[in-house]
């Protein structure tokens, strides 16, 4: 994630809804015309995107003023008041949806990344975020789930070898993926971590066998498999679990010795965390 990154983000959603003008604020409201507003939490949990709110605000208009009351990260409770945003009332109002829209999904993606946290906290396993994101939105839902005291995952295709099911089974099982892999890093001069997922104890035997390997991703395996998954691979590489885990299985997967478990659910089907912005 870049400061590039962010930018781009902002202008293509500002460009997608605000088009040629704020025609509404344009017709009703005088040009000149300053106002206030505050940002109103109306939910309970972990802030997220206030940072990007700025920047929203600043791109529409360099000339709007924040006042700041609370930082990403922290804790909320119904009533609070992130910040003020002050100066001309057009812009105020261009930016408004935008910002709360980011807001509002980020807050709910922290939040659920931290009470998942508060389940495996007794562990030294991590929360890891997945590729399963809103296309062109990633940027910030990935943020967010950092925000939320998560771990990002890789960002794309392009970060990590990442070889599951559909890549064993095309490339003619795990042995092949693997040595065509290295075969293709060493060719084209690239120094990217492997992960590969194992679909039975007898994958994962096959992939230590291998070897070369950063990470085992155990998909869609049992408590008693996991267990018996972890006592084999030991110390020899990573571990992570994936594959349908919840709130209420999160903590059995994360006792039974994993590393890493992943959570698609932390960006995929977050329901927004309520968010105002009332004029004051």
């Amino acid at each position: 994630m870049t400061e590039k990154d962010l930018k781009n983000f902002i202008q293509n959603a500002l460009n997608e809804d605000v088009g040629d003008g704020d025609h509404t604020s344009l017709a009703s409201i005088p040009a000149s015309a300053t106002s206030k507003a505050h940002l109103l939490i109306k939910d309970d949990g972990i802030i997220a995107g206030i940072e990007l709110a700025k920047m929203i605000f600043n791109e529409v208009d360099s000339s709007l003023k924040i006042e700041q009351f609370l930082q990403d990260g922290e804790r909320v409770k119904f009533g609070d008041i992130a910040f003020i945003v002050k100066g001309n009332s057009i812009s105020i109002l261009t930016g408004e949806r935008l910002a709360l829209n980011c807001m509002q999904h980020m807050s709910a993606i922290a939040t659920k990344t931290a009470y998942l946290n508060t389940l495996i906290a007794d562990t030294n396993c991590k929360l890891l975020d997945t590729r399963k994101t809103t296309p062109l939105n990633r940027t910030i839902e990935k943020w967010a789930v950092k925000i939320g005291g998560g771990v990002n995952h890789r960002f794309g295709l392009y970060d990590m070898i990442m070889i599951k099911d559909n890549h064993i089974d095309f490339s003619g099982g795990i042995s092949n993926a693997i040595q065509k892999t290295k075969t293709y890093l060493t060719d084209n001069n690239k120094n990217l971590d492997i992960i590969v997922e194992a679909r039975s104890l007898a994958e994962v035997n096959e992939i230590l066998a291998k070897g070369g390997v950063k990470r085992i991703l155990l998909d869609n395996f049992d408590y008693k498999t996991t267990k018996k998954a972890v006592e084999i691979i030991g110390n020899k590489c990573q571990t992570e679990s994936s594959g349908g885990i919840t709130e209420e299985t999160i903590a059995k997967y994360a006792k039974c010795g994993v590393d890493f478990i992943s959570v698609g659910a932390l960006t995929h089907s977050v329901p927004n965390f309520d968010l105002s912005l009332k004029a004051i």
